[in-house]
């Protein structure tokens, strides 16, 4: 095997296949990024969970198939001159070469790598920018505990022309609906994926195009759920288990609704919280057009800031965890935030507005449940 390839396109393809390594492997072969060095360079790697691949022109001199650590492949990749690097496999060495920098990385044993996963048929396509954004705002509100597998997944449910996605960890819950062209107008279906393999690949995909999105048929003995933009590809299982049913908790209905420039009320969260542990909660009063927030208790620090805003609805005092507002906040992508409440012991739900006597958003809703504050 013999090949040259420009850095930049080799940092890319590692970049996405270096995602799918295992952490904890069972074998060793997972540990590394299979090389096949055939009409293109084609890298490839997984943890049985999630595969992934990277295709990309390169001058190959000779081909072969080779197995390296994937890990020192990543970091190698990245720290290399912005040269042609050259991969030429010599007895049981691949050397590595840019510029005056070289390296010789071990190869591992190929035959005992696993045959990975085909691409589902793809059931439609969806601009890449539009999914990855929706990804990356339901995502924050996905459970990072393994405990509860079914809470660190992002529900996707596909309606005909709609993809809805989901998140929560019981705290909060995140919601956005997308539109795509799907391949047969009628499909119907829906899947459980990792919250974190959705989000990494989000961040990689965002830069292109399209990307076909395919879904395997709930018949099918493997139900994986997969990605395909022109040189990569991702296949991933789906979680086990059922997404907690969650349209009964967006109300439908509003006692009393407040605008705030999204900027002004993160720049308060962020001061006043400043006294608080992990944890606790920013106590919010909403009334006459003004948003009060207070954090800490008597005997410890304390902070206060007062803020004029558009409400309207009677008085609410409400708290929350400044973390979980921060994140919702971020996430909207819009200047003003819409929140509706229905009562102080209630979750309140915030949708994005561009400006501040337009339209809500409501392709985008994030519902935070209160916490109780100590005086």
């Amino acid at each position: 095997m013999k090949f040259t390839v420009e850095s930049s396109v080799l940092v890319d393809g590692v970049n996405w296949v270096s995602r799918s390594l295992s952490t904890r492997p069972i074998m060793t072969a997972l540990l590394g990024i299979v090389i096949d060095a055939q009409n293109e360079i084609t890298l490839s790697a997984s943890d049985l969970e999630t595969s992934s691949k990277s295709s990309f022109e390169a001058e190959i001199r000779e081909k072969g198939r080779v197995l390296v650590p994937g890990r020192l492949l990543a970091e190698i990749s990245r720290a290399l001159p912005n040269k042609p690097v050259t991969f030429i496999l010599e007895g049981n060495r691949v050397n590595v070469t840019a510029g005056s920098a070289k390296f010789a990385l071990p190869i591992l044993p190929i035959n005992e790598y696993p045959n990975l996963p085909k691409l589902p048929d793809t059931s439609g396509e969806i601009a890449s920018d539009v999914f990855a954004t929706a990804v990356n705002q339901v995502a924050v509100a996905a459970g990072r505990d393994e405990s509860l597998p079914t809470l660190t997944g992002i529900h996707v449910n596909i309606n005909k022309n709609t993809i809805t996605l989901a998140a929560t960890d019981r705290y909060r819950l995140a919601v956005r609906e997308i539109p795509w062209t799907p391949n047969d107008s009628e499909l119907t279906t829906s899947a459980l994926l990792r919250a974190r393999t959705l989000a990494d690949a989000a961040r990689t995909i965002a830069t292109t195009k399209n990307l076909s999105f395919a879904i395997a048929p709930t018949s099918a003995t493997d139900r994986l759920i997969g990605f395909a933009t022109e040189t990569k590809t991702m296949t991933s299982r789906q979680l086990d288990g059922a997404f907690p049913p969650y349209s009964h908790l967006l109300p439908s209905e509003a006692a009393a609704t407040a605008v705030i420039e999204v900027a002004q009320l993160l720049e308060a969260v962020r001061r006043v919280a400043l006294v608080t542990e992990k944890n606790t909660p920013l106590r919010l009063k909403f009334a006459k057009n003004t948003l009060q927030l207070e954090a800490g208790v008597s005997d410890e620090a304390q902070a206060t800031e007062e803020l004029t805003i558009t409400y309207s609805g009677d008085p609410i005092d409400i708290a929350f965890n400044p973390s979980y507002l921060t994140d919702g906040l971020n996430a909207l992508g819009t200047t003003y935030v819409n929140i509706n409440f229905t009562a102080s012991n209630r979750p309140a739900v915030l949708s994005g507005k561009n400006t501040i006597d337009g339209e809500i958003d409501g392709s985008y809703r994030y519902l935070l449940m209160p916490m109780k504050y100590a005086s």
